[in-house]
């Protein structure tokens, strides 16, 4: 399973992940990237008096195998 994983900073320039629970596996890099420049812009988010997704820092996508050993009925 493919995950993407994004990296934001947050007002005080420490990194703030945000992985969606669904998302396409076949974006570009420019897309991505694009798409984090508007979420940046949105000012919605702050914990603890710190506005959170200031900046982009990076994007990957993160992918999990499973190996199944056994599956009873």
């Amino acid at each position: 399973m493919k995950k993407l994983h994004l990296t934001f900073l947050n007002e005080e320039g420490k990194k703030h992940k945000l992985i969606p629970k669904t998302a396409a596996t076949n974006l570009s890099a420019e897309q991505v990237e694009a798409v984090m420049n508007q979420f940046t812009n949105l000012d919605l988010f702050e914990k603890e008096g710190v506005g959170l997704f200031r900046a982009v820092a990076s994007a990957k996508y993160v992918e999990t195998i499973e190996t199944p050993l056994f599956e009873k009925e």
